[in-house]
């Protein structure tokens, strides 16, 4: 792997260039970066992968939507649909994307929708809403939001920042100076001040930045259809793990806090799964001698396994969910004080809306 980095190096030098080029001509003003009447929000990241953007998003769903006409607004990443898309109670993947499936069956009451132009994305949701979160959006510099949240992974901190393709940033480094709040993610729960302070010297961070720390919140195991369950895992149970996510690590050390017996099937991020994939996942299971055995899957890839072709082998088999969510090691207050304070003085200086 590292003599292949070195032979793409050339490549990333041009990408990268190129991104520069991109993102000077947006901030001079030679490509126009649109700013819209509504408050809008970014969560983002620098990497290909993922960093937490769909936690940090649900958590800021749950601290705007009461009193807000809410909502997100993504890409849509591996749906078979094109154009503006909003999801309904019933969206699957392949209409909407994994993630904002996923967003519109935890939270029924806000819009969710999908468009690969988030200029012309938000220019259909301002009409009747009052509030747009983006979802991984920023790179996508047609639209100025008034507030950017950029994410960066622990784990990954430590990694060189090589832009594509040699390595996984999307853009050089310099790209965070853009962003108002810096959140590293998944985080030990005991990451030491000292460190902290480490990681923030690191940052460089300039005046108008500020930065917080976030582990990841392992909630209680559900059914498919999201009703909790009262199934323990201890160290006799087998668990096949099924994962279709950027980085399934932290969810395998995890459960092996558990139980050592963790038989993971693990596929790329945003895996469609195939009914090929899911017939050996079941015919390994029943294989399976062990007294307490169980299926474990994350919340987006949940989404996924609930296309038609699956469902008749999906419901036979005893498949939990696991959600996540974040937790704040610092600050928390403040942070929430961040994001509502902005959408507080942008509807005092918009009183229209």
């Amino acid at each position: 792997m590292k003599y292949l980095r070195l032979l793409l190096f050339p490549f990333s030098l041009i990408y990268g260039l190129i991104v520069m080029i991109r993102n000077w001509c947006y901030d001079t003003g030679l490509f126009t970066s649109r700013q819209f009447d509504v408050p809008v929000i970014s969560v983002g990241n620098l990497e290909v992968g993922g960093a937490g953007k769909s936690p940090m998003t649900e958590y800021l769903i749950r601290l705007l939507k009461t009193g807000n006409k809410l909502a997100t607004l993504s890409r849509g990443y591996g749906r078979e649909t094109k154009g503006y898309q909003t999801a309904t109670a019933t969206a699957s993947a392949t209409q909407v994307g994994d993630e904002p499936a996923q967003f519109k069956h935890k939270f029924p009451d806000i819009t969710v929708a999908v468009c690969e132009k988030r200029v012309d994305g938000i220019e259909q949701l301002k009409q009747d809403l009052d509030l747009i979160i983006l979802d991984d959006a920023y790179q996508h510099r047609a639209v100025k939001p008034g507030l950017s949240i950029l994410l960066f992974d622990y784990n990954k901190l430590h990694d060189p920042h090589l832009v594509l393709p040699a390595g996984n940033y999307r853009e050089p480094f310099s790209g965070r100076w853009r962003a108002d709040v810096i959140i590293i993610s998944k985080c030990p729960v005991n990451l030491p001040v000292k460190k902290q302070q480490s990681i923030i010297k690191n940052m460089s961070l300039l005046p108008y930045q500020q930065l917080f720390f976030t582990s990841i919140n392992y909630m209680g195991l559900q059914d498919m259809g999201g009703k909790a369950v009262d199934t323990i895992i201890d160290a006799d149970t087998t668990v096949f793990l099924l994962t279709g996510i950027a980085n399934a690590l932290p969810l395998v050390n995890h459960i092996k806090k558990q139980t050592l017996h963790v038989i993971h099937h693990n596929y790329p991020d945003h895996h469609r799964f195939s009914l090929k994939n899911i017939t050996k996942l079941a015919d390994e299971f029943a294989a399976c001698t062990s007294q307490k055995k169980v299926i474990i899957t994350t919340e987006k890839d949940a989404q996924r396994l609930g296309e038609q072709e699956l469902l008749p082998l999906v419901k036979k088999l005893p498949v939990l969910v696991i959600p996540i969510g974040v937790n704040f090691l610092n600050d928390k207050q403040q942070f929430d004080q961040i994001v509502t304070e902005y959408v507080r003085k942008y509807r005092e200086h918009h009183p229209v809306h």
